[in-house]
Formats: structure tokens, sequence, C-alpha cells
């Protein structure tokens, strides 16, 4: 391909098709810094994706930056493999699939965090997009090509159960919604509007500046010490279904209910045989897929120029 570009370039400028072909020195393009079959990764587009994968004004020294980026070229070349593959077994996505994914993850960012996210990382809507469809079509051909050899027998449950018995006893637990709300005053206020027998979740959603806002408040199950000691100091003894007094931490005043509680108890093999099927088929894919990664580096031919990896991070 070079001695055909140089033929060209040439040709042009005995043809006078060149401007400046006669004063102009030709300047040679460098070649690809990484090589993986048919793809090739110049050195500039590798510092561009390198960047973005950092934290704006993230501060490095030379041999952290050397580290990181020694090893994003991995994860690149490994991600650039699994794009072949997925291309080869032509595996796709609507664009309906797309943004059903995207409008998702946007609810895990309150207010204006999202746009926040993408300021920070350098990102517009549209390219962050692309990087979402890159990772369900990695998603997708990994349920298809590599999960789908994953199974997990009654036997191979039955003797986890065995020999971490002791893992499935269970504290009591209880499940509670809360309302955080930046002072006193207010906190009163919205006391009074859920004991005219406003939905809690709903209320929550309109008053609370906790992060669970949009899942109506709710804390989920949790444990004696998993949340600061003045949630568990009121939630524990508080009957299911009545609403807190004013709880003041750090955060803020806070207005606890208690939507359910747990006793204390041992789990036997039947109520935890779900958990630890899903433990068993997670260690089995995470073993699956590094020997089918290893698989397709060993099958593809890949070359790293790294003489001019090394000269950029030696400027």
């Amino acid at each position: 391909h070079r001695t055909h570009s140089c033929i060209l370039t040439l040709l042009l400028c005995l043809f006078g098709l060149a401007a400046g072909c006669s004063s102009e020195p030709v300047v040679e393009a460098l070649p690809a810094l990484i090589v993986i079959n048919d793809q090739e990764i110049t050195k500039a587009d590798f510092l561009i994706e390198f960047e973005q994968s950092l934290q704006k004004d993230q501060q490095l020294s030379s041999i952290e930056r050397e580290e990181l980026q020694r090893s994003f070229l991995v994860q690149l070349i490994d991600r650039e493999l699994i794009h072949g593959e997925a291309r080869r077994l032509n595996i796709a996505l609507t664009e309906a699939d797309v943004e059903a994914a995207l409008q998702s993850y946007r609810q895990d960012y309150p207010g204006s965090t999202f746009e926040e996210m993408l300021a920070e990382r350098g990102l517009t809507l549209e390219a962050w997009r692309e990087e979402l469809k890159e990772s369900l079509i990695m998603e997708k051909l990994l349920e298809q090509a590599v999960y789908s050899r994953v199974s997990v027998s009654d036997e191979e449950v039955a003797a986890y159960f065995k020999a971490n018995r002791d893992q499935f006893d269970r504290p009591e637990q209880v499940r509670a919604r809360q309302i955080v709300v930046a002072d006193e005053a207010e906190g009163q206020e919205v006391l009074g509007i859920l004991r005219q027998e406003r939905s809690f979740a709903e209320v929550a959603a309109e008053y609370s500046l906790s992060p669970d806002a949009e899942q109506g408040g709710d804390l989920g199950f949790f444990s004696r010490g998993e949340m600061p000691p003045e949630f568990d100091a009121i939630v524990f003894d508080l009957p299911v279904k009545r609403l807190s007094d004013l709880v003041k931490s750090e955060y803020g005043y806070h207005i606890f209910l208690v939507e359910e509680k747990r006793k204390a108890k041992r789990l036997n093999k039947k109520e935890a045989s779900g958990e630890i099927r899903a433990i068993l088929e997670g260690r089995k894919k995470e073993e699956v897929y590094l020997a089918w990664l290893q698989d397709m580096r060993a099958r593809a031919v890949i070359s790293v120029d790294w003489a001019q990896l090394e000269k950029n991070e030696r400027k």
C-alpha cells in the first residue's frame, strides 16, 4: 500500500495535480501502533481513546501514565478481538434496544448528574451512546457464544451448601424507605404531608434529597451495622408501616418507614439454592470467558509497535 501511495503521489506531481509537490517534502506516515488481524490502530487514535478513559483533570506521574497506557493497550486489543468476533457472528442490535438501555442507565443519574458524568469524561451524548452500543453488543455476543455453555447441577449446589453452611446464617433484617431533607422545618412539613396518607414513595420522589428518591426512597433489606448507627437505632424498633419522627444525621433530617421485617434465621438448602446458583454461575462464566478470550488471542495475529509508545511515554 505504501509503494502504491508513493507512486500515486509522484504521478500527481508529474501531472501538476498535487499543489506544492515540487517544494513540500514528502512526510511518510508512521506505521500503525497496533495491528490486530486486519484491523489497524494508529498511535493518535490510541492516545485519544486513552485520554477519554481517564477522569477529567486526573494528575498522573510519568510512571503511572506508562503503566495505565500499557494496561489500556491490552484492554483495547481484547476489545477489538471481541468486536471482530461480533462482526463475524453478525451480532447486531436494534436502535430500540440501544435507546431502552440508554434510558435505563439515565435513571441511575438523578437530576443533572448524567450530564455532569459526560462532562467529566469529555464525551458528547452521541459518543457515550456509541460506547453503550458497543458494550451491549459485547454482552449479547458473550451470552450467545460463551455463557450459553455454562450450567450448574443440583449436585454442585448441594456440595457448595454443605461446604459453606455458615454463609447462609441470616441476621435480623428490615426493608425500609427514607426521605432526606435539608432542615428540620422542611422535615416537619413533609411529615405533615405523609400523615395525610400520601404515598411515602411519591413523597420521597418529590421531596427527598437522597439518590434513592427515584426508587421511592427504598433502601432495600439491610441488617444491623450496614447503615449509619442513627438508622439502626430507629428502624429495628419501628413497627412495620409506621412513620418515624425526624432523625438527624450528618446527611440531613430523615423520615423512615419500615416496609417489612425478617427475623434472624438459618436458610435451608432450598432457600439458599438461588443464591448458590448465582455464585457458581458467576464463577463459571468468568472461567469460560477467560478461556474463550485466551483462545481468541492465540488464534489472532497481533503486533504492537512498542517503540512508538515508549517514545511517547519518554516525552
